[in-house]
């Protein structure tokens, strides 16, 4: 596995335009992280466990730890972390969880601002903790998580718990450290970036890729597996349960599927739900086969033809989730095997559709995996 100091910002960093946001005209994507780009899933993983090793060699102990991600891109970089520290875990989330209490807060620079967690959750957990630790892919000035941070203050006033974040890029400013220094918030991260020059960066280049609003004709899957003892980690869920879901998930696919997979593979997941299809993925390779994973996401990102350009084609999909809401998929390869996973639990007919005739302008062979 590779250690902390092997990754580099050259590795990490590609700046991209953000499209109809004044709050923040760039983006920062990350290749390696399985998210907007394809990528080998076992790459991704193995990026997200250094993140984990920086966090263990501060701490004596994570046991008593709870570990949250935020929604949407991180999600899958929190539960790989909590997995490997062997710690408890919840991300944050936009969809809507019936017959639950929420803790909201808000994500400032983003388009889609409202966060929050499971008030319940948190009640249950908050005096069998020492210590919260917000996991991103980048923090940039921090006041995301302060945000959440003051809401937990509040809610909870007779706690001692102590918070930290942990994150793939940390791009703060020397100001925003001290703030987190003077709040007693340890920061944990692989690559410290300069983001200065990003919104210059992001104004020279050229939004003149392929825009692509795919049919809507009807989805026709090559199979359909329907899977077995899902366990939503919009949930607390403890890692030990968590990883015996995700194992058994594999198991059921593979009895379904059976052992021949195509050359070359990609696993596509659905907008938060992205760490079962980096762990399916992952699966896959190791029977053989060139897997790349990525996922459906909200993020409306400018798309540009240069080779430099991170990404080059947008699909403009309905969500799985709700068929008012739009997503998209960049870049769609072509494949021996397609495998699209989704935690959907009432997926909405027009985004099953209009993912399928997205993917099915490249590919042929294309199944579903419904994880209930």
């Amino acid at each position: 596995m590779e250690t902390a100091n092997t990754y580099t910002q050259d590795m990490l960093v590609r700046i991209c335009k953000r499209e109809n946001n004044t709050k923040r005209t760039y983006l920062v994507m990350n290749p390696m992280q399985g998210k907007h780009i394809a990528v080998s899933p076992t790459n991704a993983l193995e990026l997200f466990k250094a993140l984990e090793n920086v966090v263990e060699e501060f701490y004596d102990d994570l046991t008593n730890t709870l570990f949250i991600g935020f929604a949407e891109t991180a999600t899958a970089i929190g539960a790989q972390v909590a997995l490997s520290a062997n710690a408890k875990y919840i991300q944050t989330t936009r969809e809507i969880i019936p017959d639950v209490q929420y803790l909201f807060f808000s994500e400032e620079h983003s388009h889609a601002t409202e966060q929050k967690l499971v008030k319940e959750d948190i009640d249950s957990v908050i005096k069998k903790i020492d210590r919260i630790i917000f996991v991103e892919d980048e923090v940039t000035t921090g006041n995301t998580i302060l945000n959440i941070i003051n809401v937990i203050r509040k809610t909870y006033p007779d706690t001692n718990v102590k918070f930290g974040v942990a994150s793939i890029l940390n791009g703060m400013t020397d100001e925003h450290l001290a703030k987190y220094s003077d709040e007693g918030i340890d920061l944990h991260f692989l690559v410290k970036t300069d983001h200065s020059k990003y919104s210059d960066i992001a104004a020279a280049l050229t939004a003149d890729g392929d825009y692509i609003v795919p049919s809507n004709t009807k989805a026709d899957w090559n199979n359909i597996y329907e899977i077995s003892g899902y366990m939503n980690s919009r949930r607390l869920v403890g890692a030990d349960k968590y990883l015996d879901a995700c194992n058994n998930l594999w198991n059921e696919f593979f009895e379904k599927h059976g052992e021949n997979f195509g050359k070359n593979v990609l696993v596509v997941g659905t907008e938060e739900f992205m760490y079962p299809a980096l762990f399916l993925g992952s699966k896959i390779e190791k029977c053989g086969s060139v897997v790349k994973c990525h996922s459906t996401t909200r993020s409306p990102i400018a798309v540009g033809k240069s080779s430099d350009y991170p990404v080059h084609t947008r699909y403009e999909l309905k969500s799985m989730y709700d068929e008012n809401r739009t997503t998209y998929l960049y870049d769609i390869g072509s494949y021996d095997e397609v495998f699209v996973i989704t935690d959907s639990d009432n997926i909405s007919p027009i985004g099953e559709n209009s993912l399928y005739s997205a993917l099915s302008q490249n590919n042929n062979n294309i199944v579903l995996i419904k994880w209930r």
